[in-house]
């Protein structure tokens, strides 16, 4: 009798407030690591779409190659720590599941009333399931899509690899054209002097020795008196017949010169450092000297000479020969310089 009274005055064992208490927090616990997972593949997406735009402005900017070389270096790097940090996320995930899978299987003898409970929860350990696929899945791909900008940065350092390599050869194959364009040059500059000095003796026995036409350096020389009166820049009779002979010799030496020598005869026109009234035909020495060798080579032209094998240049009176204020240095200084130089 004392045990019967015994165990009907004790009082029935409730499991159901710690079972909805469990249940509450491992609610909580899901929703949380749901969360999280949620920001981590945000962060990823954010990590891929850095990634993208690393890869499109290393493409547009290859000039930079070694710079974005190393970005991508360190984006690479950003990019296996957070697969790093997602395969954690993962084995953190699978360990709750497993264990909020053990609570239920521990409490699935004792929760027959609350099979909708555990219905819903299934649900949700169904859903985590799909969320940690697509995550592994979306860790597949990262991977993959890192594996290809590996490929991709060493075909790009293999095509830098190659291009300094053309680029040196080319460098070689310049200096050595450089090289054989100066003895080219040399040769020809040689040739053109040959001519020069065959020219100058021809011009002299043709001119005759006379004081007021000299070989001055690498110019034949002509006083202004000997082409034009004072002041004037027409070419005098006396001076048409000087320049005749000239245009001789020159039609003679076109013809001797091989083409593909590019000479022409250069036409200096010189005056003295005395100034002009400004009253006349012309303003400066510099007018009077241009246009003085423009009728020589005008004259020479009408001659039959070729017109591309002409120039006419004016120096006014700032290439003197003599610096002296005598009327001899006057008269040295007015002159015509005949050129036979490149184009």
């Amino acid at each position: 009798m004392s045990l019967g009274r015994t165990r009907r005055g004790q009082r029935p064992i409730d499991y159901w407030p710690g079972f909805v208490d469990a249940l509450s927090t491992l609610v909580l616990a899901i929703v949380f690591l749901l969360s999280v997972f949620v920001l981590a593949q945000f962060f990823l997406s954010q990590q891929v779409t850095d990634k993208d735009q690393a890869l499109s402005r290393l493409n547009r900017q290859i000039s930079e190659l070694t710079d974005l070389l190393a970005l991508e270096r360190v984006g690479r790097k950003s990019a296996d720590d957070n697969v790093a940090l997602l395969s954690d996320t993962l084995k953190q995930t699978q360990a709750e599941r497993d264990r909020l899978q053990g609570l239920v299987d521990s409490s699935a003898a004792g929760a027959a009333a609350a099979g909708g409970q555990a219905a819903a929860l299934s649900k949700d350990l169904e859903a985590q399931r799909q969320l940690a696929a697509r995550a592994a899945n979306q860790v597949d791909i990262l991977n993959q899509q890192i594996a290809a900008m590996r490929r991709q940065l060493a075909a790009l350092e293999d095509a830098l690899s190659a291009s300094e390599a053309r680029d040196k050869e080319s460098q070689a194959r310049i200096a050595d054209l450089g090289s054989r364009l100066n003895v080219a040059l040399a040769q020809k500059v040689q040739e053109l002097a040959r001519y020069r000095s065959d020219f100058f003796g021809r011009l002299r026995q043709v001119l005759g020795n006379r004081p007021d036409v000299r070989i001055v350096g690498d110019r034949f020389v002509f006083q202004s008196e000997v082409l034009f009166d004072p002041g004037a820049a027409g070419v005098n009779p006396a001076g048409q017949a000087e320049l005749d002979r000239l245009a001789t010799a020159l039609i003679a030496l076109d013809k001797e010169i091989p083409g593909d020598i590019p000479w022409i005869m250069r036409v200096d026109g010189h005056t003295d450092k005395r100034p002009l009234s400004g009253s006349g035909q012309f303003k400066t020495n510099w007018d009077l000297s241009a246009a003085r060798a423009i009728a020589v080579v005008q004259y020479l032209v009408s001659k039959g000479v070729p017109p591309q094998r002409l120039a006419a240049t004016g120096f006014g009176e700032y290439q003197p020969l003599e610096l002296g204020d005598s009327e001899e240095a006057y008269k040295r200084n007015r002159r015509i310089e005949l050129k036979l130089t490149e184009r």
